[in-house]
């Protein structure tokens, strides 16, 4: 058994270098499905009809169900950010459920990617209640004393860490267990029991995860703006 991220490249940029690994790879596959399914869907969309059907009606139910969580969880004036938390869910979904591909390492069994994500979603914590609060979220991190701020600070930080980590957690869990199943189980059983178990680690576990990490972002970036509902 065999977990370890392998390395199929380097790009030396001057002094740096980039590593292409599985997880590059992945992403960058994940990345290109998602581009032609919305390619595909925006070619659709100029033939969409005022009475929907089909595929109409499919793509116009996903999109009203995701605005209405958007709004219960962020409010209406943040809707605006509506397309950031629409493409990550789609991208941490995928993701997550790419790990039912076998020989396909999901990208976010790595730290480094569910860390980036995370710093993603630092960024719009701050930026949003900078924005929204302006003087009075800085000096927030300064109450109730300044000798506080190192404290606080930690604090700010400890949230987005801690949901890369649960994300990259439970999804290196389930690669770990499905890799002791195949390793484990006779020939002749690895096309029932891994499939049975792949529905539960890569499928639901990796729906439940994506929604997980979403909304305690959005939850986060709602509790910096602190924006009140007219």
């Amino acid at each position: 058994m065999d977990i370890s991220i392998g390395v199929h490249g380097v790009i030396n940029i001057g002094n740096i270098q980039i590593l292409i690994t599985d997880t590059v790879i992945s992403t960058w596959i994940i990345m290109g499905v998602l581009i032609a399914f919305a390619i595909f869907v925006r070619i659709k969309v100029c033939g969409f009809k005022e009475i929907p059907t089909g595929f109409q009606n499919v793509i116009e139910a996903l999109i009203e169900v995701f605005e209405n969580y958007l709004r219960n969880t962020v409010g209406s004036k943040l809707m605006f950010l509506g397309n950031w938390f629409f493409t990550l869910f789609l991208f941490i979904l995928v993701s997550n459920i790419s790990g039912a591909t076998p020989g396909f390492r999901p990208p976010t069994a790595d730290w480094s990617m569910t860390v980036a994500l995370a710093i993603v979603t630092f960024v719009l914590i701050q930026a949003m209640g900078i924005k929204y609060r302006g003087l009075e979220y800085v000096l927030s991190f300064f109450k109730p004393f300044p000798l506080f701020l190192p404290v606080n600070l930690i604090g700010e930080l400890a949230r987005p860490i801690a949901i890369s980590f649960r994300l990259f957690g439970n999804m290196l869990a389930g690669l770990i267990m499905m890799s002791l199943i195949y390793a484990l189980a006779p020939l002749f059983a690895q096309f029932l029991l891994p499939a049975a178990l792949h529905i539960y680690f890569d499928l639901f576990a990796g729906l439940i995860q994506t929604y997980i990490f979403v909304t305690l972002s959005m939850a986060f970036v709602s509790s910096a703006a602190k924006l009140e509902e007219e």
